[in-house]
């Protein structure tokens, strides 16, 4: 469990295709749920301690991430902005962060080249490189998943965020494909398991349906993320952070 005196944050979830807002279930059946800009602003405004904008077709159609969206949001908001999809390389995270990015996120790119996430925590720091990790269950233990859960591969879930942090990186994003738009709950049991042999900040993603969610992963996780609930105004951030404050889970309110 992680201690519960240190302050967790919340962060919603922008995934996009074509510079538009899109939400799915199981990382299938995407639904357009608003512009980015408006979107971010809107989280932002409500106490959202940072924004994750993902480019979730990038690697599928291998280009590089989305710069122009990039710019549009980081230019609207004074919070962190964390952006994955379709960096593989110094240079693609270069342009991100020059575009405005102050983290970014690397999955399919870091499972192929596990040194990609040396160098970039050498160039940039530890505390911008995420690596996300997107996980199927399979009996007791997780199977990783790379091109937006479209391919699965022989990686061990828990193993893998332990190597993820030996290499480098100063954060996880570990998302469960199964819980993936649900809304019936974390899975715990996984992020119990992975802040058991990691001792760097986890972000919990996927299934986040009331708040009570929020409050059983936060007991796991660094942070939780969530798209569906706040883009289709199920749950208010402010009243969110309130609720778990009155729980003893620490947050910036």
């Amino acid at each position: 469990m992680r201690p519960l005196g240190i302050v967790r944050r919340i962060i919603p979830c922008l995934d996009v295709d074509a510079n538009v807002v899109v939400k799915g279930i199981n990382f299938e059946g995407l639904r357009v749920m608003g512009d980015p800009v408006e979107l971010a602003s809107r989280y932002e405004e409500e106490g959202a301690d940072e924004i994750f904008l993902l480019d979730i077709t990038a690697t599928i159609e291998g280009r590089k991430t989305f710069l122009r969206t990039v710019r549009d949001v980081a230019g609207a908001i004074n919070i962190p902005l964390g952006v994955g999809g379709g960096i593989r390389s110094l240079e693609d995270a270069d342009a991100a962060f020059k575009a405005g990015a102050d983290k970014v996120s690397v999955n399919t790119a870091a499972v192929r080249n596990p040194e990609l996430i040396t160098v970039l925590s050498r160039e940039y720091g530890a505390q911008s490189v995420v690596v996300a990790i997107d996980v199927r269950r399979r009996g007791n233990s997780w199977r990783v998943y790379v091109e937006s859960g479209k391919r699965e591969t022989n990686l061990d879930g828990v193993k893998w965020a332990r190597r993820a942090e030996e290499l480098g990186a100063g954060e996880l994003l570990i998302t469960s494909i199964d819980a993936d738009g649900t809304r019936a709950g974390y899975d715990v049991e996984l992020y119990r398991a992975i802040s058991e042999v990691v001792n760097i900040p986890v972000i919990a993603s996927g299934g986040a349906g009331k708040v009570e969610h929020f409050a059983e992963v936060l007991k796991y996780a660094d942070a939780a993320l969530a798209a569906s609930v706040f883009h289709m105004g199920l749950i208010n951030i402010q009243g969110l952070k309130a609720y778990l404050m009155e729980r003893g889970i620490k947050v910036r309110m």
